[in-house]
């Protein structure tokens, strides 16, 4: 049996996604804060939109850490060397961006 399909939240405007994006960042060790893509996604928010908006305000996809060895079976997949680039898993908005 399929699940129901979840409708997104279109984010209308900059007040929906400001307090959106208040309620599901915390603290980073720059001063400014983090948010969790999946949280976003979780949400049910229109990421897209969301997305748009954090990168307008200075905000910056964060580095992944390369942590594979690039050894073994798996190593291909799990290094992203298979042609296809991952969306970042956090992006950090500088301080005084949601305020």
């Amino acid at each position: 049996m399929l699940a129901p399909a979840r409708k997104c939240r279109l984010m209308r405007n900059d007040d929906e996604i400001r307090a959106l994006l208040s309620r599901l960042s915390r603290r980073h060790p720059s001063g400014g804060t983090v948010i969790e893509r999946a949280a976003i996604v979780a949400d049910g928010a229109d990421s897209a939109a969301v997305v748009a908006w954090i990168l307008d305000h200075a905000g910056e996809p964060e580095a992944a850490a390369d942590t594979s060895s690039k050894r073994g079976l798996h190593s291909p997949r799990l290094s992203g060397s298979m042609g296809f680039e991952r969306a970042p898993a956090r992006y950090v908005l500088p301080a005084g961006a949601l305020n």
